[in-house]
């Protein structure tokens, strides 16, 4: 496929005109940060293994009616989007203390809460995306409150559906980000999931060992990030399962020692 007009650089990944009006293409990086920024790095393979990760979940979240931006994947690297008009507020699903949650609160990490909590953050690196509430959203008019109700909604669904499914295959949700978007109908829009859901954006625990299986590992400086998304891609049976059942747990460090220096 011959390369389209660039339209945006993130952190993950970098947007392209699509080969249709209403369409972007979506191409997942190597490129790793964390802390806002402030700490970079590359995982090597992470863009495409997002990439498969992501269209499977996306996938399966279509199947049960929840509307997303996802229209197929083009290539190891790429898939085609729908263009949306992103809602600047970035919506976290907390199942477990982890992450700021545990440190603003003084909770110990690995904590089941009594009840799911949804937090927002307004989507702006500029100001390292600052946690916002109802009243800053109806305030500044990023979203109306219909939106907002939608969104909430579609939120603790993918919660519900996505807890189930890493379940079932010995992980743990800790918690998640999702963005939203709006679709445009003449004057009317509506409320679809848009960006990605893979280990770049979820907190994802072994059940029975704790290891992390996701972007903590770079954050923290755990090693075996690429081994981690390897073996959450691996039980999602997206890659050949070469005798491991389910509920193995990679052993990380003689993992990443066995890959060598990078």
């Amino acid at each position: 496929m011959s390369r389209r007009r660039q339209i945006y650089e993130g952190k993950a990944k970098i947007l392209y005109e699509g080969p249709e009006p209403g369409t972007i293409i979506q191409y997942f990086k190597d490129d790793a940060t964390a802390f806002n920024n402030q700490k970079k790095g590359t995982i090597n393979g992470k863009g495409v293994l997002n990439n498969r990760i992501s269209e499977h979940v996306f996938t399966l979240l279509g199947q049960i009616g929840i509307p997303t931006h996802f229209i197929r994947r083009l290539n190891m690297r790429e898939q085609l989007v729908r263009q949306v008009e992103i809602v600047p507020v970035e919506v976290i699903v907390r199942n477990v203390a982890a992450g700021t949650l545990s440190k603003r609160l003084g909770i110990e990490e690995g904590t089941p809460l009594p009840r799911t909590i949804l937090e927002y953050c307004y989507k702006d690196d500029a100001l390292g995306d600052p946690m916002i509430t109802d009243e800053h959203i109806a305030c500044f008019g990023w979203a109306s409150q219909d939106e907002m109700h939608e969104i909430s909604d579609m939120a603790i669904r993918v919660n519900d559906f996505l807890s189930g499914l890493f379940a079932g295959i010995g992980i743990k949700l800790v918690d998640f980000k999702l963005e939203f978007g709006r679709v445009w109908d003449g004057d009317f829009s509506r409320i679809i999931l848009a960006d990605e859901i893979s280990p770049d954006g979820c907190r994802l625990w072994d059940m029975k060992s704790n290891e992390k299986l996701d972007k903590d590992r770079f954050r923290r400086d755990l090693g075996g990030e690429v081994e981690a998304y390897q073996e959450v891609a691996r039980r999602l049976g997206l890659m050949p399962d070469e005798g491991a059942g389910a509920d193995t747990v990679l052993n990380f460090a003689d993992a990443k020692k066995a890959r060598g220096p990078e």
